[in-house]
């Protein structure tokens, strides 16, 4: 069903071959790269001024730092009622969990849907990195299914999610090609459950804490056709790659080629080890090959690279939103400081001059 694409890169597949690659040439020694870490986010804010273009690969590790946790306080927030009674521990295992009936499984989702997909970040994390790229030519592939980069601004048509969107759902037939838009159904779905829209427009749980975990027989989803439905995420060779993610794979195929002899900055930000052939080692593989390009990752106890490329590499462990915090603070450059000082009385002009 899928031979109508063959004609169009995928940026995908050509994604996972260079990551392939890149296992069997390095070798296991890591490095967390050269220099002080003000050294290298100086060379990080360099980089992001003087790239033709940048890659940001994206993985959890930045929703995470955007507030947008699978367990802890949010969790217990909006999924007490389930915790309790089928002892689940976090938003993410709550996917794969065996409920007893229709009803039960899609009031669960409407949740995981609603408070991953239809809501913003509490923390302006997306914000801050839109920030720093939305003078720039840039693309951004993402793991994520949360829809946060379009939600903070980010333009559509640089943006590949390789592995489905919350909003999405599919048929189980897998022969259907096709994926449908799901926010109307989880509003009419939240509201059945008994949760209330605040001041804000946020459904939250009402004063009285009586929510459902059923839903009505009827409000069970189903595709246009009648067939029951599933959720558009890749888990396993079901995943419906619709003419949307086509699109997006080959602007993404075309993006890299485009640039691939130029200065680039490939910016991995909080991605794991649970898919590194989507993005880490494909970001490996490109910055080795080509001696003009960066690679940079951003992340919390697993900021490394191969050593073979650590002289083109930079490595800042720590909190992404601390780490973004320091990136997006006020550069002044030699052309905008006279009409910085020029603002500030004296005793300030001073301070802002001998400010290395």
């Amino acid at each position: 069903m899928k031979n109508y694409y063959n004609n169009q890169p995928n940026g995908y597949l050509e994604s996972i071959q260079k990551g392939l690659l890149a296992v069997r040439s390095y070798d296991l020694r890591v490095s967390r790269g050269i220099g002080s870490r003000d050294e290298q986010i100086a060379r990080l804010k360099k980089e992001l001024e003087s790239a033709d273009a940048i890659v940001v690969g994206a993985g959890a590790g930045l929703s995470t730092a955007a507030g947008l946790t699978y367990s802890g306080e949010r969790f217990e927030r909006y999924f007490f009622d389930f915790a309790k009674r089928y002892q689940i521990k976090d938003i993410y295992s709550g996917g794969f969990y065996p409920f007893p009936d229709e009803e039960t499984l899609w009031a669960w989702w409407a949740r995981h849907i609603y408070y991953n997909r239809y809501i913003d970040a509490p923390k302006p994390v997306y914000q801050k990195l839109l920030s720093l790229l939305k003078d720039k030519d840039y693309f951004v592939i993402t793991t994520n299914v949360d829809h946060q980069f379009q939600r903070a601004g980010f333009d559509k048509k640089r943006l590949f999610y390789t592995q489905g969107d919350y909003g999405l759902f599919q048929s189980v037939d897998p022969t259907v090609q096709e994926t449908f838009d799901n926010e109307a159904w989880t509003m009419r779905a939240m509201e059945a459950q008994g949760f209330v829209l605040d001041e804000n427009g946020i459904f939250k749980v009402p004063e009285n804490g009586t929510i459902s975990m059923k839903l009505p027989a009827e409000l069970i989803p189903t595709a246009p056709n009648g067939d029951p439905v599933k959720m558009n995420l890749r888990s396993d060779d079901t995943f419906v790659e619709d003419s949307g993610w086509h699109k997006a794979s080959a602007a993404y195929s075309d993006f890299l080629r485009r640039h691939e002899n130029l200065h680039v900055l490939y910016l991995e930000i909080g991605v794991g080890a649970n898919t590194p052939v989507i993005i880490k080692y494909p970001f490996w593989q490109m910055t080795r090959d080509n001696r003009q390009a960066t690679y940079a990752c951003l992340n919390y106890g697993e900021a490394y690279c191969p050593r073979e490329i650590e002289k083109q590499a930079i490595c800042l462990d720590g909190d992404t939103a601390e780490v973004l915090e320091e990136m997006t603070c006020t550069i002044f450059t030699t052309e905008n400081l006279d009409m910085h000082t020029a603002l500030k009385p004296p005793d300030l002009q001073m301070k802002i001059l001998k400010k290395p």
